[in-house]
């Protein structure tokens, strides 16, 4: 019942001002944009009119006389003229006009079409008498009849033009007069409709007050934190979409926080995965068999190397717990894990870090190149005949950090490479270790959820082999040690 009064009051006040409106403002103002345009069509029509007509004078006074000047001299035959082309565009345009054209300006153009006939049949004299192998003095007094009558045609449409142009100035100033008049009604018009709005708005305010202090009080309680806070139902019928999306908004942050739990889950998960992925036993075990082959053969000082590429590779995963670490030692385990692969991989692969030294000061997430490096290995230069390149590279861009992992393996195919960008694009870990494309994956998503950022990995890939890309803001000690872990 209540609703109902308020849908009743609010509802007739809105409705009876709409009203009002609408005969105030809304009908003279179709009427004058009615009449605006009708003129205005009629204006440009007028403007489209003299500009084909004046096209066509050239063409009547100069390109017609001269092509038979052509035809007389020897120069060309008539069907290499195109005389008759010509002729018949000019009346062809001609007629069209004269369809468009208003009945007061319509006998210049009517008169000047059957000039161009008495023209055409000067055309058709001097064509029978070169048929007929006549003299050229007498094709060459015909042509000048043409020009006469060519002169002639100009000058009736001249005429035509000058009536148009009469007829678009009368219709310009009775346009203008109808703007004027127009404006001024609706200046008067616009002040009555004002001190309508205003008084029904002043008394259509008292009975809105209640629900939009509702909507104020939830919408503060929503900002302060108070994810619960919900508006109850509203009788107004005007607010009721506007409650509904309130509440669908809290709905929605309240999700989004939930959603935010399982991120945080899911990236843990992801930093598990990777920890799980860089100590994997083949790695190991197949380092150690090649440290005991080196020790058998007597190669006491790869035995040292591949010993402490070893120790530092491990050294730096686990970092003692810490999330970032200085890039100088994420360069120190991307080159103690090359190190190790060239001595198992010594025929097929070839590497090259080049990340300049200033770089070194400031941190980043641990463990971003590392799989990048690992994955060029095992899907892109292992499986290449001849084997192939790694290339790392680093440089700085204002305050951007930007890495780049290049292979000249195998590549990917079109197919292959939009179905990573694909599982990329997703915001949840659901690969599983050893699924082609895993390490990506999980780069992509820890550098978006820890560096807030829509964009992870950048990927190209063809024949030529793969580069993986991507780019973070610079940061210091300072700027992480107080809310991140990190190691010296």
């Amino acid at each position: 019942m209540s609703r109902q009064k308020w849908n009743r009051s609010i509802v007739s006040r809105i409705k009876g001002m709409s009203w009002r409106i609408v005969l105030l403002l809304i009908v003279p103002v179709l009427i004058s944009l009615t009449m605006m345009l009708v003129f205005s069509g009629r204006y440009s029509q007028a403007m489209e009119r003299m500009g084909d007509i004046a096209a066509l004078k050239p063409m009547i006074s100069d390109e017609i006389p001269d092509a038979l000047w052509q035809v007389v001299s020897g120069r060309e035959t008539m069907e290499e003229s195109r005389a008759y082309a010509m002729i018949d565009r000019v009346n062809g345009t001609m007629e069209r006009i004269t369809q468009s054209t208003g009945k007061a300006d319509r006998l210049e153009l009517i008169i000047a079409r059957r000039t161009m006939d008495t023209l055409t049949q000067y055309v058709n004299q001097i064509r029978d008498n070169l048929i007929q192998g006549e003299r050229v003095t007498t094709n060459e007094t015909i042509l000048g009849e043409i020009r006469d009558v060519a002169k002639l045609v100009v000058s009736m449409l001249n005429d035509y033009i000058t009536a148009e142009i009469n007829s678009a100035a009368a219709m310009s100033a009775y346009l203008n007069k109808v703007v004027f008049y127009t404006a001024l009604s609706e200046a008067v018009l616009a002040l009555l409709t004002l001190l309508l709005a205003n008084r029904t708005a002043r008394s259509t305010a008292r009975f809105v007050r209640q629900p939009i202090e509702k909507l104020e009080s939830v919408t503060a309680r929503l900002a302060e934190g108070d994810l619960s806070a919900r508006l109850p139902a509203t009788g107004v019928e005007e607010l009721w979409n506007l409650t509904g999306q309130v509440n669908i908004m809290a709905d929605n942050l309240d999700a989004m926080m939930q959603q935010r739990i399982r991120d945080e889950r899911s990236l843990k998960k992801a930093e598990l995965r990777t920890l799980q992925a860089q100590i994997n036993p083949h790695f190991l075990y197949n380092t150690l068999d090649a440290i005991v082959w080196k020790a058998e053969a007597g190669e006491q000082q790869e035995v040292i190397q591949l010993t402490r590429a070893l120790s530092d590779f491990f050294r730096i995963s686990l970092s003692s717990g810490a999330d970032w670490i200085p890039i100088s030692q994420e360069k120190k385990h991307i080159a103690g894990y090359l190190s190790i692969q060239k001595t198992r991989y010594r025929d097929i692969l070839d590497y090259e870090i080049d990340i300049p030294e200033k770089m070194d000061q400031y941190y980043i997430l641990k463990l971003l190149l590392q799989p990048l490096v690992e994955n060029a290995l095992y899907h892109g230069i292992k499986y290449k005949r001849g084997g192939g390149r790694i290339r790392v590279t680093g440089r700085m861009e204002g305050d951007k950090l930007i890495f780049t992992v290049g292979d000249t393996g195998k590549g990917m195919d079109a197919e292959t490479l939009s179905a990573l960008r694909l599982r990329m694009s997703e915001k949840q870990m659901v690969q599983t270790p050893g699924v082609h494309g895993f390490g990506l994956v999980n780069v992509n998503l820890r550098i978006r959820l820890y560096y807030n950022q829509a964009e992870g990995l950048m990927i190209t890939s063809g024949s030529d082999g793969t580069q993986v890309s991507f780019c973070v803001p610079c940061r210091t000690r300072e700027e992480i040690e107080n809310d991140q872990g990190i190691s010296g």
